[in-house]
């Protein structure tokens, strides 16, 4: 195997006896919105291409896989799928028990994909267990780990971030107590989440940020968490001087029209910025909801001829609108570590993102590689955009040393090792 082009995998390939066998579990691997597909592509990818043997157990949207990565689908019932979320399964469908309460739990107002796609993974998994060293589960952490477990099979489990945070501020944002109450119905696995990962052996997170927040939220002891930073494939999102950068264009990748991701501030922001740059428009990267709080937003600022959704297409496009853009924007009120912010630093865009989170963490000391904004501060994003819009020498500068920062500290094959070193910690084995 070899790594692909531009990636460092590893300072060297693993003998064939060193080899691991890894089962690696995701709930849903949409490669389109928010981060598990991505995640679970790359770091799959990176494995297999330093000599270890990965299968992904995957429900849908299932992700997208290289060479060399085995797949194994573990079909639900999809019932969040586009574009027909929250459909009404016909009767025949419900071919097993696990269908069922995967049904009853969304017609009860809660969320139960994490839930039922464990108690398919254990299933698919307890007659092979000669064929696996070790079960790698990305954020899913439903009850069917604990079967695993119980059945003696080594796990890690990935948290990006406890879902906590993201119902915390789903609920800060909420209007009226009908609204509330259905929120925290949804988020209902969260408990179980809580419960399954103070079980797990030995955790992997994206920042310390996310390792502090993990065990406040948790209960996890710190000794029981890794942190392992994500990386990016810097031949993919790379500078592309042959395409123009357009006057004015801001971008903003965000996977969910929710609280969490901050684009209502970015929109009030915009709306500032063009009381005095007609220029001044946006490219989001992501769909809101039809009725959701950023449609609400467009409406009220009367933004909508300046703002352009877009969504599924390939990286290759995206890294293209990167470079047309003049600067990015990560204007979430938290991240657990934030790919698209990585992303467009190594596009050598220059950035402004806020301080939520492990924000400060990924892009580094306000000036250097970014400008830092506080979360929730529209005016403050608007200001610094202006800076970065109106001084064409910062923006070099900061583009440049985004570029730098992030080939020097996040790829994926750092990535691999530094996952299988900790796979290792849980198989009793020294890290090699």
């Amino acid at each position: 195997m070899t790594p692909a082009a531009g990636e460092a995998v590893t300072d060297r390939a693993v003998r064939a006896d060193e080899a691991l066998r890894v089962a690696f579990l995701a709930y849903r691997g949409n490669p389109r919105c928010g981060g598990q597909g991505v995640y679970t592509r790359h770091l799959s990818r990176s494995l297999v291409a330093a000599g270890h043997h990965v299968t992904v157990f995957a429900g849908q949207p299932y992700p997208e896989l290289d060479r060399g990565v085995e797949f194994v689908p573990l079909a639900s019932l999809d019932l969040y799928r586009e574009p027909d979320p929250f459909r009404r399964p016909r009767w025949r469908e419900i071919a097993s028990p696990t269908d069922a309460v995967e049904l009853l739990t969304m017609w009860t107002g809660g969320f139960g994909e994490p839930r039922a796609f464990s108690w398919r993974a254990a299933a698919a998994l307890a007659p092979r267990r000669g064929e696996f060293d070790i079960v790698h589960d990305n954020q899913g952490l439903g009850t069917g780990l604990l079967r695993l477990l119980d059945a003696g099979w080594p796990i890690v489990a990935s948290v990006h971030h406890p879902v906590t945070v993201d119902r915390d501020l789903d609920l800060a944002a909420a209007r009226g107590w009908v609204r509330s109450a259905s929120l925290r119905r949804w988020y209902g696995f969260a408990a179980m989440q809580n419960r399954v990962a103070c079980r797990i052996p030995r955790l992997l997170t994206v920042s310390e940020s996310s390792r502090r927040d993990i065990e406040r939220d948790m209960g996890v002891a710190a000794e029981r968490i890794a942190v392992v930073p994500l990386g990016v494939d810097t031949d993919c999102w790379r500078p592309q001087p042959s395409i123009a950068r357009v006057p004015g264009r801001i971008m903003v990748t965000t996977s969910a029209d929710v609280p969490l991701k901050g684009l209502v501030y970015l929109l009030e922001a915009l709306a500032k910025l063009r009381t005095e740059r007609f220029d001044a428009h946006l490219v989001v990267v992501g769909v809101p909801r039809a009725a959701g709080p950023v449609g609400a937003a467009l409406e009220r600022f009367g933004l909508s001829s300046v703002v352009r959704f877009v969504a599924g297409e390939a990286d290759a496009r995206l890294s293209a609108r990167y470079a047309e853009a003049s600067v990015a924007v990560v204007p979430s009120l938290y991240e657990g570590f934030s790919l698209p912010a990585i992303e467009a630093m190594a596009c050598g865009l220059p950035l402004v993102a806020t301080t939520g989170g492990a924000l400060p963490e990924v892009v580094g000391p306000d000036g250097v590689a970014a400008l830092l904004v506080p979360p929730g501060d529209a005016g403050a994003i608007a200001a610094a955009v202006a800076r970065i819009l109106d001084e064409p020498a910062l923006a070099q500068r900061l583009g440049a040393a985004a570029r730098d920062r992030v080939r020097t500290r996040f790829s994926w094959g750092r990535v691999a090792r530094a996952t299988v070193d900790e796979y290792r910690v849980v198989l009793g084995a020294p890290p090699c």
